[in-house]
């Protein structure tokens, strides 16, 4: 049982005063500004260099080079003047720097948490504690040599995250829990008395530098407490599933096509070849290192999900942030039978940036079992009906299998593959999708988090009495709607799914997680405070769909208020 509210103290950079980043924090900022320069010098003083470190590699160089900087300035006599440049560049750089680290302060409150920054041009972002989406624990390479992580706490909207970098390990632990903590409605206690007298900026950083140094000599990372993962992942299935990907095949095959063509005199064919096979590897190299160092484990807080293999990334996802998640698998994996796992989230990021696919994959691959304790862990209030949905009759099930819904007969010519699995179902708390033959997909939208519903139907539909239903969320990779259901059944799907997001959106309390009860290791966690996302007792429970009858799932009196003829004239304003 976690602690009560009481007892739960906070850290001294969460009491609502201004404080100030790690000092290193400019360096490691502007670390991109250092390697230019650097490259720079090398670039104008390669052939010097060369001499003075390396005279074995040109021993007939004399150094009578009229390019040279350094022989510009030693036959001038201009030594004392070179030296007072480089020594004013030096202090004006570690002035920025300092004013830099001097004007970035942040502070945690009750409400929020804000960040000022700039020193001619100031800004200054806030993210409200009530509209936190997660928070992440980042340690670039480079950072966790000297011990030090970068907190980004994510807010819903777009470009609305507000970075904390950078901070010691611990502190980024502490301060991560404490922003969690407010978020789910607690109260903190004050602040932990310091142990002695306060130390002098000064000396408090030539201390961190020192010990910084000292950590990046020695190679020693400031470890971070982790939970036990449930699910584990071997390098060697990593490998395969990025061996076993369609596009791999997709790349075999256009290698071997330009190879022919290359073969019959179009030479120039092989030059597609090279930034194809550069992005591609690139692609391999990033994927595989975001996920050789996975982890996944429920807390207090969410469920804490681990990836990155040079640079690691530590999130935790609070309850009631998932918005619709995928399982699926692509034809290649069926044989090793394995599953991903993707979720529609607020991310909080600019579109296009590649961070946001790492943090809506929450389960690279991984077997049945582990893709079920991945969904036990995100949506913890299904009970074994729905977990039947989603595996033993969406997943695995044989054609026209009873549990959904799927395309008529009639209408074979549109789905001439999937048609016997392309359907739908609806229960009190949420609405199941399930797609292909091929690459098999079964897609999870939570009423309560659905924003609404909408009813496609072209001329082709209408005259084979079909129509497409799609359920609109937050932005991401998930695939929301699913096509060719008869028209009937997609009309009383619509009225229930309309019916129910409104009840449990009126219901839902799992964004406010205030007492959480610690689950036992391996176990899903459900916030205690956060009341059912359904009513109290489940809808009636209709006989077989007919023509004229409503949805499995879906209470006789919404049905009935679907008209039985016509969609409604206008799907996007009845959107409910």
């Amino acid at each position: 049982m976690s602690q009560p509210d009481a007892e739960v103290v906070r850290s001294s950079l969460s009491d609502g005063e201004w404080h100030r980043l790690h000092p290193l924090t400019p360096l490691l900022r502007g670390g991109l500004f250092l390697v230019v320069v650097i490259g720079f010098v090398i670039a104008n003083l390669r052939e010097r260099l060369i001499e003075i470190f390396f005279p074995a590699l040109d021993p007939g160089f004399s150094g009578e080079v009229p390019a040279d900087p350094v022989e510009y300035v030693l036959s001038h006599d201009l030594i004392l003047i070179a030296l007072l440049v480089v020594l004013g560049a030096l202090v004006l750089l570690i002035a920025l720097f300092w004013a830099s680290w001097r004007f970035h302060t942040f502070r945690i409150t009750g409400d929020d948490v804000e960040v000022r920054s700039g020193v001619v041009f100031r800004t200054n972002r806030r993210a409200p504690l009530d509209r936190v989406q997660g928070v992440n624990l980042t340690r670039p390479l480079v950072a966790r040599l000297v011990g030090l992580a970068k907190l980004e706490v994510v807010g819903a909207g777009l470009d609305a995250n507000v970075r904390l970098e950078y901070l010691s390990t611990s502190n980024a632990e502490q301060v991560r829990g404490d922003i969690l903590r407010l978020a789910s409605g607690r109260t903190l206690g004050a602040a932990a008395a310091p142990a002695g007298p306060p130390v002098p900026w000064r000396q408090g950083a030539v201390g961190t530098v020192s010990r910084a140094v000292e950590g990046l000599v020695d190679g020693v990372e400031e470890p971070v407490a982790e939970p036990e993962s449930v699910v584990r992942i071997p390098p060697g299935r990593v490998l395969g599933s990025l061996l076993l990907r369609d596009s791999t095949l997709y790349l075999l095959l256009g290698i071997a096509a330009m190879i022919v063509a290359a073969s019959s005199g179009v030479a120039w064919v092989l030059f597609a070849l090279v930034p194809t096979v550069l992005g591609f590897v690139t692609y391999t190299v990033r994927t595989a290192a975001r996920s050789l160092r996975y982890a996944i484990a429920p807390t207090d807080h969410g469920v804490r999900i681990v990836f990155g293999l040079f640079t690691t990334v530590t999130e935790t996802l609070p309850p009631g942030r998932v918005h619709a998640i995928q399982v699926r698998q692509p034809l290649l994996w069926r044989g090793p039978g394995w599953w991903t796992i993707t979720v529609n989230r607020l991310s909080g990021t600019r579109s296009g940036q590649d961070a946001t696919e790492a943090f809506t994959r929450v389960l690279p691959v991984g077997t049945r079992a582990d893709a079920e304790r991945v969904i036990g862990l995100l949506l913890p209030w299904l009970d074994d009906e729905e977990r039947g949905l989603v595996f033993t009759e969406g997943l695995f099930a044989p054609d026209g299998a009873p549990g959904y819904t799927t395309t008529p007969a009639r209408a074979r010519l549109l789905r001439p593959l999937s048609w016997r699995r392309n359907g739908a179902a609806l229960t009190a708390t949420a609405l199941f999708l399930r797609r292909g033959r091929l690459s098999r997909s079964v897609t999870i939208i939570p009423l309560a988090r659905m924003q609404s519903v909408a009813l496609h139907q072209g001329p082709l539909a209408r005259r084979l009495d079909v129509a497409d239903l799609r359920a609109h969320t937050v932005a991401g990779t998930v695939i929301t709607g699913v096509g060719v259901l008869d028209r009937t059944f997609a009309q009383d799907l619509f009225a229930g799914a309309a019916r129910g997001a409104v009840r449990t959106g009126a219901t839902d309390r799992s964004h406010r997680w205030s007492v959480v009860d610690r689950a036992p290791e391996g176990e899903a966690f459900t916030p205690a405070a956060a009341e059912p996302a359904g009513p109290a007792a489940a809808p009636d429970v209709p006989a077989d769909v007919q023509p004229g009858a409503h949805a499995p799932g879906v209470p006789a009196d919404a049905a009935a208020e679907a008209p039985a003829d016509t969609l409604p004239e206008s799907p996007r304003k009845d959107d409910a």
